[in-house]
């Protein structure tokens, strides 16, 4: 979220790769943050200074694409002939029924495959049409020489083959540990779409075997996959493997983020946006990266370029209905709600808990309406077993404390829902369900009134973000004295209301303990801010320092005008201690933080 824009494409991660990333490099944003800490994490390793960790986040944020591009540079950069050199292993937990020889046996083998393909530096090793089974022992005993470690685990794979273990999916689980341990070596295992040893598929215990695992200083395990409230819930904050792992979160990206990645998607499936519709889209979408590319694809699909809001609404409607976000949210409702589906009201329960009018879910109202839709009372309890086992697929929340229920926090699923359910719930055509949407999405009011003035507000809050616990030079900011931003903001918001009014309408507001910022953003050609302006951001700032109340120490008020402002306002924000900024200013700030500077928009 806050990474330097100069480092985004440095490293070519993915022209040379053991496991093939899914998203092209001429496309793929603001991820090396994340990058940047798991590898250099996997590589503490060596010193027996990393803990296990979990990436943690929502559906579709790229956590997948991270671990693969983190694996990719450990195979590549580091010599591998090196017996220091850290040993990658990518394993996925598949979503398929298997028992417990399939997969100690799967799993296993996958670990030699990545031991001998990174010691030899040859990626062949990894696939069987390659290397079978068989073969790939006497390829380690031919190619390689055999540790003690290495021996036991190829002694191992035979007495798997032969079923002559006890528990050996425990035993598989630990095998890295024990190789790491008895060579003095070290190994990182990446296990990916880890929610899986909690489904249905797998009818033993994996998590019960894994705390010795994942416990090992020389073999610590990166976890993630697509289910955050199983993950984090049930797996890892409870049980055996409580307070085992590190939590490293992956959040939506910020809507400057967003917006480059909607600029290179964009120039890949050669399709136009206008430029001051980027941050636009990348608000709507909530900052999920695969949403995001998915309007861009539908756009270049339609022929459609994005030059308004109501060109995106209509192309965001047929995708919602028909295109890229229908496939995938479909498929994970589908097949969530296959597994879970024991009362045969799950489809319906989601449906109305999306229909809520505000985020915590009313039972009473759910029930009633399922009484009038299905023609029987359903027990409360009974929709509350539904509603928790929803949960457990990131398709609502559930706040187990309080014992309630919310919406996820995620837009464009919430808007799947409301049409998913029309659809295969209540059973209305497709195509006529689709018409209404666009229709209705034609209609929409804007969001957004003030396209560029967002644009800028937006490169402020990016400015913010990158520059925490750095200082700036005060001329950027008309200010006698440097500024030092917060060593961690808690939040940055846009838009957001002190009252009802739209004057009360705050274009950036950042909080960082006891520190607050409030910001201003106007583009306006051609004409000068003045005083009355500067007034308007100066009660904003005093009506939020008493909503904030004794806690507050420090209020920074930043406005920026694009075409500068008047001799008076100037003179006001001097009087007041009102930072303020020019385009000029804005573009130097944001190239000391290494961040694009504002296109060029003055036609506009």
């Amino acid at each position: 979220m806050k990474t330097k824009e100069t480092s985004l494409f440095d490293k070519n991660t993915d022209s040379r790769w053991a496991i093939r990333p899914l998203v092209p490099r001429e496309v793929y944003t603001d991820r090396q943050e994340h990058i940047d800490y798991l590898y250099n994490a996997a590589l503490d390793a060596i010193g027996q200074r990393t803990m296990s960790t979990v990436l943690l986040g929502q559906r579709r944020m790229g956590k997948t694409e991270i671990f693969k591009r983190v694996v990719n540079q450990l195979f590549f950069e580091q010599d591998y002939r090196d017996p220091k050199a850290v040993v990658p292993v990518y394993y996925s937990f598949k979503d398929e029924p298997l028992d417990r020889w399939e997969f100690a046996i799967g799993y296993v083998e996958n670990f030699l495959r990545w031991y001998a393909a990174f010691r030899l530096r040859d990626t062949s090793i990894l696939y069987p049409d390659s290397v079978s089974r068989d073969g790939l022992s006497e390829l380690i005993k031919s190619r390689l020489k055999v540790s003690e470690g290495l021996a036991g685990a190829l002694n191992f794979m035979k007495f798997l083959q032969k079923k002559d273990v006890t528990t050996p999916e425990d035993k598989a689980m630990t095998l890295p540990r024990r190789v790491s341990d008895w060579d003095e070596s070290t190994i990182v295992m990446f296990l990916d779409e880890f929610q899986n040893t909690r489904l249905p598929q797998y009818n033993f215990s994996i998590v019960g075997y894994m705390q010795e695992a994942v416990e090992s200083p020389t073999c610590p395990h990166f976890v993630t996959g697509s289910a955050m409230s199983i993950l984090a819930k049930e797996i890892l904050g409870r049980g055996s493997l409580f307070g085992r792992f590190r939590s490293h979160p992956i959040e939506p990206m910020t809507n400057y983020w967003g917006a480059r990645l909607a600029f290179n998607a964009s120039r890949y499936h050669k399709s136009h946006i206008e430029e001051k519709m980027l941050t636009v889209l990348a608000d709507r979408c909530g900052g999920n990266p695969f949403y995001i590319t998915a309007v861009i694809q539908q756009a270049a699909e339609q022929g459609k370029p994005i030059v308004s809001e109501e060109t995106l609404n209509e192309i965001l409607a047929v995708d919602l209905s028909s295109g890229f976000i229908w496939a995938e949210l479909n498929d994970q409702v589908t097949k969530w709600i296959e597994r879970i589906n024991e009362y045969g009201i799950t489809k319906w329960v989601l449906y109305l808990s999306a229909l809520e009018e505000g985020d915590r879910l009313d039972l009473d109202r759910i029930q009633k309406e399922l009484a009038e839709r299905e023609g029987k009372v359903v027990p409360m309890e009974t929709i509350r077993n539904v509603l928790i086992k929803l949960s457990r697929g990131d398709l609502l929340q559930y706040m187990e404390l309080g014992g309630w229920f919310r919406k996820i926090d995620d837009p464009i699923l919430l808007e799947f829902l409301k049409v998913w359910g029309r659809i295969e719930v209540e059973g209305h055509d497709r195509a006529r369900v689709q018409k209404e949407l666009v229709r209705h999405y034609q209609t929409l009011d804007r969001r957004i009134n003030d396209h560029l003035g967002y644009l800028a507000e937006v490169y402020m809050a990016q400015v913010l973000w990158n520059g925490q616990r750095k200082t700036l030079a005060g001329r950027f900011f008309h200010s006698n004295e440097d500024i030092t931003l917060p060593w961690r903001f808690i939040y940055i918001k846009h838009r957001t209301r002190l009252g009802a009014a739209k004057e009360m309408e705050i274009n950036v507001e950042a909080a960082a303990a006891k520190e607050h910022w409030i910001c201003e953003s106007k583009w306006w050609n051609g004409r000068k801010v003045g005083h009355v302006e500067v007034e308007s951001l100066l009660r904003k700032a005093e009506l939020l320092r008493e909503a904030e109340g004794e806690g507050l120490e420090t209020m920074m008020v930043w406005f920026f005008a694009h075409d500068g402002f008047t001799n008076k306002a100037e003179d006001l924000m001097k009087e007041k201690g009102v930072l303020w900024s020019v385009r000029k200013d804005l573009d130097n700030l944001l190239k000391i933080v290494s961040l694009r500077q504002l296109p060029d928009l003055a036609g506009e």
